[in-house]
């Protein structure tokens, strides 16, 4: 059983969507991948394309673990930037010896890679991370143009004795190369053990405000683990104004966003959670979400809808979702996913897909993404 309106790879692990970008006529969506089981290993940066956000195909991988400074857990996730008709890709390289360091490739077809002659460009995470030397949670680089300067944002935490303080490190930079590092964006408990893939981008909220938006997941926590801040920034410090989880199900784990060539704010996050139990013989395990378009209001709420290119596909009723007035439950065929009474419900549409269903509620405020455990996960294979 395939999808039918969800990315998959045909062989193979994947998690963490990375390296999101159009580039050259086509939407890319790179992503964690080991391409030999269905289980964690050693990562790869798999590769698809499309043409509509909603149909995929897979090619060729864009990264494999060749580099002595990989050799202790591969290419971690990472993103995407276009300059001057080059596509950057910029990933955590994991090796035995330096730990985690992050790193640059190139390519001019968006397809073939060239890893940069001088990596890792950033060796050395600039708190005490853990070991090995003191990289042991420096991931994640998400790199974005605004306000005249390419930022990059990375996940961590500081170590002091045996305690540590999560927090998102930020760096900036004039050409992509070299980065300062400008302190830690955000820092607290409040970021879990770790904050995963973060993501810090600017966007026009819908009454014309200038707003900066920080997503991030929260490493180890299953239900609604994407959290998203809404807030001011000055070049330097970050206030937020606003923190929502508008996403509530299990399977929606380190979303990425990008923009379009029309201008929308694109999210596409990974569909599966850690932990989740493999059918016996499956060849695949992992899966994209549905693309959804973000938006920011006057009151600061982010909106999470389906994009535009969905809408044939979507729905108001499912066997799978139940509303009794204000009361929306989601079931997963045994037991309930979600279950919640809202002071009004505006609307709510459903995406449901062969093996999995998402649930946008009030205007994408609030949704709900979970895969069916009646269908046999992974099954299906190469086709």
């Amino acid at each position: 059983m395939r999808f039918n309106y969800h990315f998959e790879p045909s062989f193979g692990w994947m998690n963490d969507p990375n390296g999101l970008v159009y580039y050259k006529g086509l939407y890319h969506a790179f992503f964690q991948h080991f391409p030999y089981q269905p289980v964690w290993g050693p990562m790869h940066w798999g590769h698809c394309v499309s043409s509509d956000l909603v149909h995929w195909k897979e090619v060729e991988i864009a990264l494999r673990p060749d580099q002595v400074y990989e050799n202790g857990g591969g290419c971690f996730s990472g993103s995407a930037i276009v300059k001057d008709g080059r596509l950057y890709v910029f990933y955590t390289a994991v090796s035995n010896l330096w730990g985690q360091t992050q790193c640059m490739a190139y390519s001019d077809d968006g397809f073939h890679f060239t890893k940069y002659s001088g990596n890792p460009i950033l060796p050395k995470c600039p708190v005490n991370s853990g070991s090995p030397a003191s990289n042991g949670d420096f991931r994640d680089p998400k790199v974005t143009y605004m306000d005249g300067h390419y930022y990059m944002v990375c996940g961590s935490r500081e170590y002091a004795g045996t305690s540590f303080t999560p927090m998102v490190l930020l760096f900036r930079s004039d050409d992509l190369v070299h980065w300062d590092y400008q302190g830690p964006l955000v820092r607290g408990e409040q970021l879990g053990i770790v904050p995963e893939c973060p993501d810090f981008f600017k966007i026009r909220s819908e009454d014309g405000r200038d707003r900066y938006v920080l997503l991030y997941s929260r490493m180890q926590t299953l239900q609604a683990s994407c959290r998203i801040m809404v807030g001011d920034f000055d070049g330097k410090t970050f206030t937020c104004t606003e923190e929502q989880t508008p996403e509530q199900g299990p399977d929606f784990y380190a979303p990425q966003s990008f923009q379009a060539p029309d201008g929308r704010r694109i999210v596409i996050a990974w569909h599966y959670h850690w932990g989740k139990p493999l059918t016996p013989g499956a060849y695949t395990a992992g899966a994209l979400t549905a693309s959804r378009c973000l938006t920011v209001d006057s009151n600061d709420m982010v909106h999470l809808e389906p994009v535009k290119e969905l809408e044939p596909y979507l729905t108001s009723n499912s066997d799978k979702v139940k509303v009794l007035g204000n009361h929306v439950t989601v079931t997963d065929t045994e037991k309930p996913i979600f279950d919640k009474k809202f002071d009004h419900i505006s609307d709510i549409r459903i995406l449901e897909d062969t093996k999995s269903v998402e649930v946008f509620i009030n205007k994408g405020t609030c949704n709900v993404s979970g895969w069916l455990s009646d269908t046999l996960i992974g099954q299906g294979g190469r086709e």
